[in-house]
């Protein structure tokens, strides 16, 4: 798996309390995606974070992304940075079966696995569609966003 130690910007409290996922908020895929993780994970383990709000930026500023013309999705829990294929497989593998299904992909080699996230990240306003503002959760999760 591959970790990246996070150098701190942020509030140490607010990133304590479990992993951040920190994504493309104009991104169509990327907004299904979240949108799937808060409707998926009932336990409650994740938390969102857009790259173009606050904590997003300095987030993927302290994980060594440039926030304007990010490569990755990231998930941050403490000092561990997961991004691409990694951090992907650890958001479904937290959210519990059936999802956790996909854990079997880690059995796929990195070097296998990073180009074709890589591709479809770089292509995915192209792909699956850009939006003319932030996505913005509902009021039921507005305690998971960040």
């Amino acid at each position: 798996m591959v970790r990246h130690q996070l150098r701190r910007d942020s509030n140490r409290s607010e990133l304590a309390e479990g992993p951040i996922i920190v994504f493309d908020a104009v991104c169509v895929l990327c907004c299904a995606n979240a949108q799937f993780v808060l409707r998926h994970d009932r336990a409650g383990v994740f938390r969102l974070a857009s790259m173009q709000g606050e904590i997003g930026t300095a987030l993927y500023r302290s994980s060594g992304i440039d926030p304007r013309d990010p490569d990755t999705l990231i998930v941050v829990d403490g000092d561990v940075v997961l991004r691409g294929s990694d951090a992907v497989l650890a958001i479904y593998g937290g959210l519990g079966w059936p999802w956790r299904a996909a854990l079997v992909l880690k059995l796929v080699p990195r070097r296998l696995r990073d180009p074709l996230y890589r591709w479809v990240a770089r292509h995915r306003y192209r792909l699956f569609g850009r939006r003319e503002s932030c996505w913005v959760p509902g009021p039921e999760h507005a305690g998971r966003i960040l």
